[in-house]
């Protein structure tokens, strides 16, 4: 693919670019809305993806101008960045431990999805080919796990069904998209080729992994630079568009090699970067995610109008079996595969640590469609080879919107209530037992380096030594404390959450009170501007590792 810069919204009902004016109306706008769905999502605890496409259906039916999704645009500047986000916050080690689950997920499920849509749009609806089937088939495969995710961590799901739905997320996209290039291919008129498609499939996987790999190779002989939170911020932020056009010059998987790059870089960060520049750049990302996945959302909804306009030249005998057809197989397909690969084995007795069967219902129940499904769809030509319409695109279209809203809206609002009703969710005691075990190890290689230094640097205070010694042991008697609680009690909140909240609130309100105080100086002329943001700095800093106060 050719990348090039090209607008991400035109004009739908006239023929002409939007004027400079409205696109940045459109984009205040947009903004506005993102605020007022996060604070209703914040406290209604329904998806935000799933209420930003509602807004953008009921701002399509407005009068005035809606916008399209710029396939390529999204392809090349939009996607790159959310997945090498989502793979910075995933762990390479848990995706590998359930590596079985997550390839078969991403890769044969999607495999499998395309192909049963495939032949079903070639026996029931009238005019389609296997190929044009495979492509729709392709571009509703991949699930996106932005709502999921979402509802999994607001939930408390296991942490094993949240790493699946993650690396699930994180791979399937090169799948369907590697496909669904080949099926293009041959829908256009260039032939299809079993073992040539197969074989370009190995090698775009293959492509994409080594060059993930390069990327993040360079990215760490970086290291040095990415002490500083602003270089290191940069170094980020350029590092999936790095991944994405190498990969794309290689003729190979873009969307792979930045899932690679974002999962190796995120495993080997924590020995080189800096506090302060994985603070910083953490806080980038989440700007990043917040944006750009909002907009993709309210567009989503905005597809509408145009979609629908462009199926009036279908009659209702085709259009109804291709929607059942591709809503159906997205619906049951999924359930079915897990129900196949963990529940009947694991009754009987041939493989241990499969899914049991609250945990298949749950992970069924996560497979939304989202963005990527609905912009490789839109990537598809007008025109086959011979200059020929291609086959049923504006159905494909259609069809593709239709599971997309219905995976979005359907599972994305029932979800959490049905992670409710199954009871599934991950152990708080077993989690903060493991913190606190963690904690206490990290102090006790901190007293072991105290104890060297003092060996080594004999011109170091032996008072300050003591003191830090001091410092903690303090701290180190209070995570065994609460080990200790957890082991008798199976519950360290319960056992100290009246204590713990109340000295949690009035750090809170002590910090305000510093706060203000430092303003009365600031005010007065008695502290400069740059030393009230240092202090107030320290102040965040602290604020940040109490609990919501």
């Amino acid at each position: 693919m050719v990348i090039r810069l090209i607008p991400v919204i035109r004009s739908v009902r006239e023929n002409r670019t939007v004027s400079h004016e409205r696109l940045l109306t459109f984009v205040l706008a947009g903004f506005v809305v993102l605020v007022m769905v996060r604070w209703v999502a914040e406290r209604t605890g329904l998806p935000s993806a799933a209420l930003l496409t509602l807004a953008g259906i009921g701002y399509s039916l407005l009068p005035g101008q809606n916008v399209v999704l710029n396939p390529e645009f999204v392809l090349t500047y939009l996607i790159p960045p959310l997945l090498y986000s989502a793979a910075l916050d995933s762990s390479l080690l848990a995706i590998r431990r359930n590596l079985v689950t997550v390839i078969g997920l991403s890769v044969l499920l999607v495999l499998i999805t395309a192909l049963t849509i495939g032949a079903g749009f070639a026996w029931f609806v009238g005019g389609a080919t296997l190929a044009a089937g495979v492509t729709i088939g392709a571009a509703v495969a991949p699930h996106d796990p932005g709502v999921a995710l979402g509802v999994a961590r607001r939930s408390g799901l296991p942490v094993r069904l949240v790493t699946v739905i993650q690396g699930e997320g994180l791979l399937n996209d090169a799948t369907a998209l590697t496909l669904l290039s080949v099926a293009i291919t041959a829908a256009a008129g260039h032939g299809f080729s079993g073992p040539a498609a197969l074989g370009r499939l190995l090698l775009a996987a293959a492509g994409g992994i080594v060059a993930g790999a390069l990327v993040a190779y360079g990215v760490r002989r970086l290291r040095h630079l990415a002490r500083d939170p602003l270089t290191a911020n940069a170094i980020s932020l350029a590092t999936p568009f790095a991944a994405y056009l190498l990969a794309e010059w290689a003729g190979v998987s873009g969307v792979l090699a930045v899932v690679v790059t974002g999962l190796i870089v995120g495993h080997d960060a924590p020995r080189w970067a800096s506090g302060a520049s994985r603070l910083q750049t953490s806080a980038v990302w989440r700007l990043v995610d917040f944006l750009l996945e909002g907009m993709i959302f309210l567009l989503i909804g905005q597809q509408l109008p145009a979609i629908l306009r462009d199926l009036r030249q279908y009659d209702a005998a085709v259009i109804l079996p291709a929607v059942a057809v591709t809503v159906g197989v997205v619906l049951v397909s999924r359930p079915l595969w897990l129900l196949a690969t963990h529940t009947l084995p694991a009754r009987l007795g041939w493989r241990s640590g499969a899914l049991t069967g609250r945990e298949v219902i749950a992970l069924s129940w996560t497979g939304t469609r989202g963005v990527i499904s609905l912009v490789a769809v839109l990537a598809v030509p007008l025109t086959t080879v011979d200059g020929s319409p291609f086959p049923l695109r504006d159905l494909l279209v259609f069809c593709t919107l239709t599971a997309v809203l219905v995976t979005l809206l359907g599972q994305g609002l029932t979800l959490a209530p049905l992670v409710r009703l199954l009871g599934l969710h991950a152990s708080p005691d077993d989690q903060a037992a493991l913190r606190n075990e963690a904690r206490s190890a990290s102090v006790h290689a901190a007293l072991i380096r105290l104890g060297e230094l003092g060996a080594q640097e004999p011109e170091l205070d032996p008072r300050q030594i003591a003191q830090m010694r001091e410092a903690l042991q303090v701290r180190l008697r209070r995570y065994e404390g609460r080990i200790e609680s957890l082991r008798t009690t199976g519950a360290e909140i319960e056992g100290h959450a009246e204590g713990y909240e109340t000295r949690a609130w009035l750090r809170h309100v002590t910090i305000d009170a510093q706060r203000e105080e430092l303003l009365r100086w600031r005010d007065a002329g008695r502290l400069p501007d740059a030393g009230l943001r240092v202090l107030e700095r320290e102040l965040d800093h602290e604020e940040r590792m109490l609990p919501p106060g």
